[in-house]
């Protein structure tokens, strides 16, 4: 049996208690709970072959609803009001969601396998080779673009950011774009001619498609951005992903126009 994945899961605890605090749950909220759980037995249970597939598909719808803020019983709280860090930017708000963390704890409790565990040294260097790596492809792109531009700062709510950022954003979505869609289009591709490359591929360009809603230059940036934190993943784990995600949006945040440039 793989050892369940306790510093993340601790992580992902601390983030949610952080999201209770300002937020606020209804007894609806149960029934994604009771959702995830049935999903959860489905993928864990060994008899029934198909009924591991419909739990894996339940489990992504509940992933896209519980991303999107469909479901109901989740009242999250908006702890920054709508604001411009700079003059130049488009306004900002931010909200402490309790949806979309149960996506990150169904990962870790049901697949620990996402982990893809790596010594500290190599998810160091794979964090050290990736970070650049999607730092040129992303911020450059953006750059290039025109939809960001320099601007050093640290606003007065950055450190609720950093915290939101990389508890309840950065940990909850390299869970599931590419420790569980990588990993797991890995595993299936495993006998197939460069298929770690095309898991690679894919699960970039499901992050970019992700990011629809922003219009289509932050599809082409968050694919870009993806395939850095592919490789950090490859070859560093979950660990050097976070790392590298978390790395590029704090330098996002810190020193160029957040989230980008208005009109």
């Amino acid at each position: 049996m793989i050892a369940l994945p306790w510093t993340y899961l601790a992580f992902l605890s601390l983030g949610y208690g952080l999201a209770l605090t300002y937020g606020h749950l209804g007894w609806l909220a149960g029934i994604s709970v009771a959702l995830l759980l049935f999903a959860g037995f489905a993928v864990r249970q060994q008899q029934v072959q198909i009924g591991r597939y419909l739990g894996h598909g339940l489990f992504i719808f509940m992933a896209l609803a519980l991303a999107m803020h469909w479901l109901p019983g989740f009242y999250n709280g908006r702890v920054i009001n709508p604001q411009r860090f700079t003059d130049d930017a488009v306004p900002f708000s931010m909200y402490l969601n309790l949806d979309k963390p149960l996506i990150g704890f169904w990962l870790l409790l049901v697949c620990p396998w996402i982990i893809g565990r790596r010594s500290l040294r190599l998810s160091l260097y794979a964090t050290v080779m990736a970070l650049p790596l999607s730092v040129v492809l992303a911020l450059g792109g953006a750059l290039l673009l025109g939809v960001i531009g320099w601007a050093p700062k640290w606003p007065d709510h950055a450190w609720l950011w950093l915290l939101n950022n990389l508890l309840l954003v950065t940990l909850v979505e390299e869970a599931l774009f590419r420790g569980y869609l990588q990993g797991g289009l890995s595993r299936i591709f495993k006998n197939q001619p460069y298929g770690d490359n095309l898991a690679l591929l894919l699960a970039s360009l499901l992050f970019g498609l992700a990011h629809l809603g922003a219009g289509w230059q932050w599809v082409l940036l968050a694919s870009l951005a993806g395939v850095g934190y592919g490789v950090a993943y490859r070859f560093g784990g979950l660990g050097a992903a976070i790392a590298t995600h978390f790395g590029l949006n704090l330098l996002h945040f810190a020193l160029f126009t957040y989230p980008m440039l208005a009109g």
